[in-house]
């Protein structure tokens, strides 16, 4: 139910940027491990047997939220991403991971993720800050945040982990953010990425500890760094940047819902723009402030109702409804049926 309706979302509202693909090819080894037939999940999501086999291939990044979606449903495993990022060889990121691992300084590879990170998947941008207390926020470019869970808490513990690897220190983040909601299972991830977690915050962030942009790195190796950036380079001119203004319109909204703020007025002021502008904008689109929220709400509110542990009061403020009722009465305008059904 809330798979068709993120395919939907995702495909009418991107480009369709690409990855690489390795993560969909570690979610396909678990599948076929654990006796389940991949054939069918991967056509469920427009994906082929080739594309998964030939390791060249790249894949939409759609395509690749779509089938960690389905291959977590299937292994009945809600932390697939999680897994996949603490048991995979990092040497698997190929061009991105050398590139950082030769780099002197942690701060030096942060600095190179940030500008390469389209190498391996165009729709997750990487943003450094530097300072005392560094700060690595992961931004979405063409596909909406909203529609992907296990590949961002895939990519947020790999980067946790390179991170360790990379400085030879067993430390934890100062603090880490995750845009979207989780109910429970949060000391699964605690014992990787620390205590200073939350889940719904308004951004995708790594803080990491003082005095970390300086820590030297176990492999640093100049001259390789230096013939490593050349080849980064080149790939990177080949990549595309692709954002609809809608897309970024919808990952504006969606940390504003739980605050009641999800107005056309706040979105535009945090897309620095007037509201005018922003109404202009999605109209050169053939899009509508209110279409993209009530879309958003409706993608939103499927998948907290696949957890039937979430209270309906709960879901109905994390959409930005002040009763329960109104939830009630918009999912009878958006699917003809009220949440208990929707659940039943």
């Amino acid at each position: 139910m809330q798979q068709r309706a993120t395919r939907r979302s995702i495909k009418r509202l991107s480009e369709l940027p690409t990855a690489q693909g390795g993560l969909s090819r570690l979610a396909a080894d678990r599948v076929r491990r654990a006796g389940i037939k991949l054939e069918t999940l991967l056509s469920g999501v427009g994906l082929s047997f080739s594309q998964i086999d030939d390791s060249e291939q790249r894949i939409s990044a759609a395509d690749q939220i779509a089938f960690l979606k389905a291959a977590a449903d299937a292994l009945n495993d809600d932390f697939l991403g999680f897994r996949l990022a603490e048991d995979f060889d990092l040497r698997d990121l190929g061009l991105l991971y050398y590139v950082m691992a030769s780099s002197e300084t942690f701060g030096e590879a942060m600095r190179r993720a940030a500008r390469y990170s389209r190498v391996t998947n165009e729709a997750i941008g990487l943003q450094y800050q530097d300072g005392r207390e560094p700060k690595l926020r992961l931004v979405y470019s063409g596909i909406p945040r909203h529609a992907d869970l296990q590949q961002i808490e895939f990519c947020i513990v790999a980067i946790v982990r390179i991170s360790r690897t990379l400085t030879g220190r067993q430390f934890f983040p100062k603090r880490v953010s995750i845009s979207h909601v989780r109910r429970g299972g949060l000391e699964t991830f605690a014992g990787v990425l620390g205590k200073h977690l939350e889940f719904g915050s308004e951004e995708d962030e790594i803080e990491f500890p003082s005095g970390s942009a300086e820590w030297p790195l176990v492999g640093a190796d100049d001259r390789l760094n230096r013939i490593l950036l050349k080849t980064c380079e080149e790939s990177l001119s080949s990549r595309k940047n692709i954002s609809t203004f809608s897309v970024q319109v919808q990952n504006a909204i969606s940390p504003l819902l739980p605050h009641g703020q999800a107005r056309a007025k706040a979105v535009a002021k945090k897309l620095a723009m007037s509201e005018r502008t922003l109404i202009r904008r999605l109209a050169d689109e053939g899009e509508t402030f209110n279409d993209i929220l009530q879309q958003l709400k409706e993608t939103l509110a499927l998948r907290y109702l696949e957890d039937v542990g979430m209270p309906i009061s709960r879901i109905a403020w994390l959409l930005g409804f002040k009763e329960a009722s109104s939830f009630t009465h918009a999912c009878r305008r958006w699917t003809g049926k009220s949440p208990r059904q929707l659940r039943g």
